[in-house]
């Protein structure tokens, strides 16, 4: 037997002893995960009389109880459709977002207020958008996943028709802050479902689904209403978005019901479910909050999260990598419409470029990722340690720095639309997969955590947008989109080194920082 397998005895005893049930995402957090049984020395007796995948070699992870609530046993067809209905409404907050990067022309001509300045609602709307997700899972670790999924979404429907009913800039802006607010829940608390109701081996196409609504949403927005603001008043770009949120609540309502579970208890000691409506707007989940965090515990989940040396680092390299998705997102109608002569349709037009972009890399993903742990995985002897998710990150760097130059040459030497389109596309593809990687290395790092770090790198993917958002404009007018985009790469180059140090660092660092040990997943 070898020593990593000795190790993994020991880890398995301790919790087995600890906990009385085999937990094997705790094992996994401190001695790698063991997923698949042919990779392992037959003879080991650690892994038997475990539960399996219909492939009778997959170990399940964690191990579903034996309750048909349990959302790991619910049928795939609910678990796919909440799926599709978590990944929608983790499309609406980057779509509304960016549907201000096109309204703003016409908005600044009819209140008179210069594009920069009707700009800030927008920069007001994408810092919200990351604080509303630490909110959130603070929240639905209290209350509970489904309450806080339908009030959030309500209060979006709401503020998403207050912004097309906005007369007044002053209005407009306050409709914008809060609709980012209660918008972000399912993009910045979206790994938390996942996580309730998939299995380990599961994850990383399941994120890659919903991380591919996310990175499409916020190209959407300002296709679609590219083409509405050429023949209708803006505010029907916001009428659209208001009825899409409005199709999401409904389907929260009808198709999503409550995925928190907790095995750490007896399933005769878990309260029976009896009303929907009482498990949707939360009374049922008040009578057993018991079972739950407390809501000190609750709130300082986060906090204990961001604290631990890997996730940091993860939302820091995030930051200064998805920055730039915002930054030329919010303000790329402003450069090309002077320099190609784009209109409204136009405009729209050469959003095509990152949605292609943004579903090639997720179809590339839904194998990739998979695969770069298998190969990695089989090389380890069969031992997954979540530091090989980040090696996907390796592919897509070079594919992110050689679309930020090229487009800031495109757009400072007036190159062809076409070489700027095709060098956004790439910028967009690498940043698909890279996101899918770093979500799914933190989930592996703290399975227990789904939703905390989930909300800790949406926080540092809207911060770092927030931040780019109110000098874009000028700094590219300042010194150049050749220089300004080269040093925006330049930046992506100097935080990649981030990623080696993590992979060569990772185990030990998190082994040095301790597993959070939180009260509940």
């Amino acid at each position: 037997m070898s020593a990593d397998t000795h190790e993994q005895k020991a880890a398995l005893d301790l919790v087995e002893d600890q906990t009385e049930k085999v937990d094997l995402e705790a094992i996994g957090e401190q001695t790698g995960y063991v997923v698949d049984l042919n990779l392992i020395d037959k003879d080991d007796s650690t892994y038997r009389n475990l539960k399996l995948a219909p492939d009778g070699h997959t170990v399940l992870i964690p191990q579903p109880s034996d309750d048909p609530n349990d959302p790991l046993n619910w049928s795939q067809t609910k678990k796919h459709i909440i799926l599709f209905v978590i990944s929608a409404t983790a499309f609406l907050p980057d779509y509304g977002s960016a549907t201000g990067a096109v309204t703003l022309l016409p908005q600044s001509a009819i209140w008179g207020l210069s594009e920069n300045y009707v700009n800030h609602s927008q920069a007001g709307n994408v810092f919200m958008l990351g604080v509303g997700g630490v909110f959130v899972v603070a929240l639905a670790a209290y209350f509970g996943r489904l309450p806080v999924l339908f009030w959030f979404a309500l209060m979006a429907t709401w503020t998403a028709a207050w912004c097309a009913g906005a007369t007044t800039f002053d209005s407009f802006m306050a409709a914008r802050i809060l609709n980012g607010f209660f918008s972000t829940v399912a993009q910045g608390g979206g790994l938390m479902f996942i996580k309730d109701v998939f299995f380990f081996h599961e994850h990383a196409r399941k994120i890659n689904v919903w991380a591919s609504f996310i990175i499409l949403s916020p190209y959407f927005g300002p296709l679609i209403a590219a083409f509405i603001i050429s023949t209708q008043k803006w505010q029907w770009a916001f009428g659209v978005y208001t009825i899409e949120t409005g199709l999401c609540l409904i389907a929260i309502v009808l198709f999503v019901d409550e995925t928190f579970y907790n095995r750490r208890i007896p399933a005769d000691q878990h309260l029976p479910r009896k009303s929907k409506l009482q498990r949707l707007i939360g009374t049922e989940q008040w009578r057993d909050r018991h079972q739950r965090s407390s809501f000190y515990q609750a709130v300082m989940r986060p906090v204990r999260v961001i604290l631990k040396p890997t996730v940091f680092l993860s939302v820091f390299y995030y930051l200064f990598t998805f920055a730039w998705v915002v930054g030329i997102n919010t303000t790329l109608s402003i450069f090309v419409t002077p320099l190609y002569g784009f209109g409204p349709k136009q405009i729209g037009y050469f959003y095509f470029t990152p949605v292609v972009a943004a579903i090639l890399g997720e179809i590339i993903g839904h194998w990739l990722h998979d695969i770069t742990a298998n190969v990695l995985t089989r090389r380890n002897r069969g031992t997954f340690q979540p530091e090989f998710r980040l090696m996907v990150i390796w592919l897509s760097t070079p594919f992110m720095i050689t679309g930020l130059v090229v487009l800031g040459f495109a757009l400072e030497r007036a190159w062809h639309y076409m070489v700027a389109a095709v060098a956004w596309g790439l910028y967009v593809f690498g940043i698909m997969i890279t996101t899918v990687g770093i979500q799914s290395y933190c989930l592996d790092s703290y399975p227990e955590a789904g939703g905390e770090v989930n909300a800790w790198i949406n926080f540092g993917r809207t911060t770092g947008g927030f931040i780019i958002s109110y000098f874009q404009v000028n700094w590219a007018n300042a010194m150049g989109t050749e220089k300004s985009f080269s040093i925006q790469a330049g930046v992506c180059a100097a935080v990649f080194l981030l990623i080696p140090l993590m992979q060569i660092y990772g185990l030990r660092l998190r082994q040095w920082a301790g597993r959070l040990d939180f009260k509940t997943d």
